[in-house]
């Protein structure tokens, strides 16, 4: 299996490709820091598997590469990591292409056990995550269509990146930096997000982000 390990800490890369180096089946060729940087090594590499963290401030977020990456490159199966075990985010990350997902405080076996079972094929969530994922479902089955629903689906990719930094009080030339965006562009989003949200006022946002946990990616 050749993979590609994305993750915006240096650490965290050389140490997963240790442990993915030292199976047999496996051969790490490749390694990015943020999601732009992922998106161009799996364009040149082409691998089988692509192993990504989520959250990778500054530059570009897992959450919008995996929809570029999967839309693109199909052939290259991804592999979510993080160290949140929210239900609707993990619904989303499978919505826009991922394969699995996997908790940053997994063991290594886990980690091992997903990249093989996405690679021939399967999809790989930690039984805890199933189960909460099948709620989940069910729940948006039987609030399909309801003007009240408030969760994750609303918003777009780009919306789940620009609403937590609104919320932790950055403006708008700060995001439009940070996402690589026009500064226009963030107000369109904004403008966006509190139109899907029914939100009136940045506190009311804080407060949306609080209850989501957001602030903590």
């Amino acid at each position: 299996m050749k993979i590609v390990i994305a993750d915006d800490h240096a650490i965290v890369r050389s140490g997963f490709t240790m442990i993915l180096n030292f199976q047999p089946d496996m051969e790490v060729i490749g390694t990015a820091a943020d999601g732009a940087e992922a998106y161009a090594a799996v364009a040149k590499l082409r691998p089988d598997i692509l192993v990504m963290d989520v959250s990778m401030p500054p530059g570009e977020s897992g959450l919008v590469a995996t929809g570029k990456i999967k839309a693109d490159f199909p052939e290259t199966r991804i592999l979510i990591l993080t160290m949140h075990d929210d239900e609707e985010y993990l619904f989303h990350v499978l919505k826009n292409g991922a394969s699995g997902y996997v908790l940053k405080s997994a063991p290594d076996e886990e980690l091992l056990l997903a990249i093989r079972t996405i690679y021939e094929g399967g999809t790989y969530i930690h039984p805890k995550m199933a189960n909460s994922l099948v709620r989940e479902l069910f729940s948006r089955t039987e609030t399909s269509g309801s003007a009240g629903d408030d969760t994750f689906e609303q918003l777009s990719v780009r919306e789940l990146e620009v609403l937590p930094l609104i919320a932790k009080g950055y403006g708008n030339k700060e995001i439009a930096e940070k996402l690589f965006i026009s500064v226009k562009t963030v107000e369109a989003h904004k403008a966006k997000i509190m139109g899907k949200l029914n939100l009136k006022s940045r506190p009311e946002l804080v407060e949306y982000a609080l209850k989501k946990k957001l602030l903590d990616r």
